[in-house]
């Protein structure tokens, strides 16, 4: 009988793609198969070969709090209330009930989403067990601590700063997740650390962390909650997303918030995103700060006010009658007086005694500082042009992302209708505004701010081996023309960014020597590449200064020193500023003995008994302004 073969050659792939909180993970795996098959037998060989791509870092769902019920149940099984509390031990139960939050937006600003208008999460300890059951997390019997199954136990870090605020509040809330069977490894660390450029939340080394985002006047958020806002190594850790959360609905509509000029727009959007927010749990918001200073009963000028998130913005004003020196009490030391790329609150405190800031945002609103004016269109330094826009220009599309044009892409056009672009060119709003700077700014050395000077800001900031937290602005810049100390900024079409206004670059002395040793030892700023400036001596320890004070000396662990700038374009009434850094636990000892002379919100959480009573002695004046700072507990969402 005649034999009859056939050879069949197969070539399979399968593509397993795990696709959550848009940070895609994917292992592919090749299977090679060759059969030959005969009429009368069968032999059947196979080759596999397996391919696995290297896995991306925070691509892994954290074992833990990747589960929603988990992250429910912890909601359910904090008592915000004695945790406010906790920081505050002298405020009553109504007092503290107003600060608690339930988004990330405060309950008395205009962007609230409402109350009740958001998933809520009351109090409820039983609830909260309930729903770690349905998570498979069991209690076995005369155990405090919830396992699984296979004996993993629900055991999680939880890192935040060593201020006695926070630790107040932390072991309360220690307590009460013990209180439902969730072991917390609590950890307090330098703030250094916590909020350095390399480390701690910018690098998302972390599994529950707590912090506060510092209240502005605007609510902003988009660096915080977008998807392409989420720390990385392959982008070079920019955004400020610790908690890898992506929900896409939240990431267009935080985008969409910030990209027009209409405010019930805002509002509509906001309310989308705390809507998301609140479903998904990515972290824990939990009250708003009070913002508490106490300073000596002689120091005059000295002036917080709400909305204005930085304390020292009228330094120069600032004397004790009788004396030279004026000492601010820190229990957080600065990692970096880099401000582009850290973000701790006494980092930007420090670095604002020698300048950095074009406005200033008291109650709320905004005022020039560095800045001639506000760039408004009311004023004519502002113009939203009708431009029209072809297939392959940039713009900016109805979700607030840069793109190509092309076609499908849907935008917003000059009328204010989401338009789908189908080839033909089509008309759209485009900001074009000038930003003009005082005429009489000059360095610490006498000489003159310069055009060179605001050149190398844009540079460096829109550089991305700057290691700058987020490049947002620059990615929305069409162009920049530069023109002495004033430079005009086309904006792509398509934003409509609500603080257009407000100057979105600042400026480096180009001309600063570098002294320090290394390679660009008698060199300028201006000849260091973006990648060095944050390890550069003279960016991160000694900037040159165009503010009220210079920088003399900074002895790590001990003090920083400052002298009044004498080429400021104001008087400063105080010869020198020391800022001491202190203990939590001595920081109000040090003030009542007279060591230092203020104590800021950064270092108190609230009135105490001792602050109070030295009051009522005369010894010191304290000061307590309504806050929008809040406290809140993140999840980090991915491994590494």
């Amino acid at each position: 009988m005649k034999q009859k073969s056939m050879l069949v050659l197969a070539l399979v792939v399968i593509a397993s793609l795990v696709l959550a909180a848009c940070q895609p993970q994917t292992i592919v795996k090749t299977v090679e198969v060759t059969k030959e098959v005969k009429v009368v037998e069968t032999q059947v060989v196979e080759k596999t070969q397996v391919v696995e791509v290297e896995r991306k870092a925070f691509t892994t769902p954290h074992p833990i709090l990747s589960d929603l019920k988990v992250r429910q149940a912890m909601y359910h099984c904090t008592n915000k209330l004695d945790l406010v509390k906790a920081g505050y031990p002298l405020i009553s139960d109504e007092d503290a009930a107003k600060l608690i939050m339930d988004t990330f937006i405060p309950k008395n600003h205009w962007a609230y989403a409402g109350e009740g208008a958001v998933q809520q999460y009351p109090f409820d300890p039983e609830k909260g067990k309930a729903l770690l059951e349905e998570a498979g997390w069991k209690l076995p019997e005369g155990a405090n601590v919830r396992q699984k199954d296979d004996g993993t136990v629900l055991a999680l870090k939880f890192y935040t700063t060593t201020a006695a605020f926070r630790q107040a509040w932390a072991a309360v809330w220690e307590k009460q997740m013990a209180a439902c069977g969730i072991q917390i490894l609590r950890n307090h660390v330098p703030a250094s650390w916590w909020f350095g450029d390399t480390t701690g939340l910018q690098v998302r080394d972390f599994e529950i962390g707590a912090f506060a985002w510092v209240g502005q006047a605007d609510p902003g958020g988009q660096t915080l909650w977008a998807c392409d806002q989420i720390p990385l190594p392959e982008n070079n850790w920019q955004g400020q997303n610790y908690m890898g959360w992506c929900n896409p609905k939240a990431d267009e509509a935080i985008k969409k918030a910030n990209n027009t000029l209409i405010k019930e727009e805002r509002i509509k959007w906001y309310k989308v995103v705390q809507e998301e927010y609140a479903k998904d749990v990515p972290a824990i918001p939990l009250f708003n700060r009070t913002e508490t200073f106490s300073a000596v009963s002689t120091l005059q000028g000295f002036a917080p006010t709400p909305g204005e998130e930085y304390y020292t913005y009228n330094v120069y004003d600032w004397e004790i009658p009788g004396k030279d020196t004026i000492v601010i009490g820190f229990t957080q030391e600065p990692a970096s007086l880099f401000t582009l790329v850290e973000s701790a609150m006494v980092a930007n405190l420090a670095a604002g005694l020698m300048g950095f800031r074009s406005y200033t945002s008291l109650n709320y609103d905004f005022q020039p500082e560095t800045m001639k004016q506000l760039s408004t269109i009311e004023n004519g330094l502002a113009q939203n042009n009708d431009v029209e826009v072809k297939e392959g220009d940039m713009v900016l599309d109805a979700s607030g992302n840069p793109v190509k044009l092309e076609k499908g892409v849907k935008v917003i056009n000059s009328e204010g209708q989401e338009v789908e672009f189908d080839g033909t060119p089509v008309k759209m709003k485009q900001l074009v505004v000038k930003y003009e700077f005082r005429d009489d700014l000059k360095w610490q050395d006498g000489s003159p701010v310069t055009q060179a000077d605001f050149e190398l800001g844009y540079k460096i900031a829109c550089d991305r081996e700057s290691g700058a937290t987020t490049f947002i602005t620059c990615d929305k810049t069409q162009a920049i023309e530069f023109n002495g100390l004033s430079y005009t900024v086309t904006w792509l079409p398509g934003v409509q960014d609500p603080l257009y206004f407000l100057a979105p670059y600042g400026f480096y002395p180009s001309n600063q020597p570098i002294e320090s040793e290394g390679p660009y030892k008698g060199k300028t700023l201006k000849d260091v590449p973006a990648k060095d400036w944050a390890t550069l001596p003279e960016v991160a320890e000694k900037p040159w200064s165009y503010g009220p004070y210079v920088i003399k000396e900074w002895v790590k662990g001990e003090k920083m020193v400052f002298e009044a700038n004498p080429n400021y374009y104001r008087p400063v009434k105080t010869k020198n500023l020391v800022i001491a850094f202190l203990t939590p636990e001595n920081a109000e000892a040090q003030l009542l003995t007279g060591a230092v002379d203020l104590l800021g919100s950064e270092t108190l959480a609230g009135l105490t008994e001792q602050l109070v009573n030295a009051e009522k002695e005369g010894k010191v004046k304290n000061y307590v302004i309504a806050g929008a700072t809040w406290e809140h507990i993140d999840f980090n969402l991915w491994v590494k």
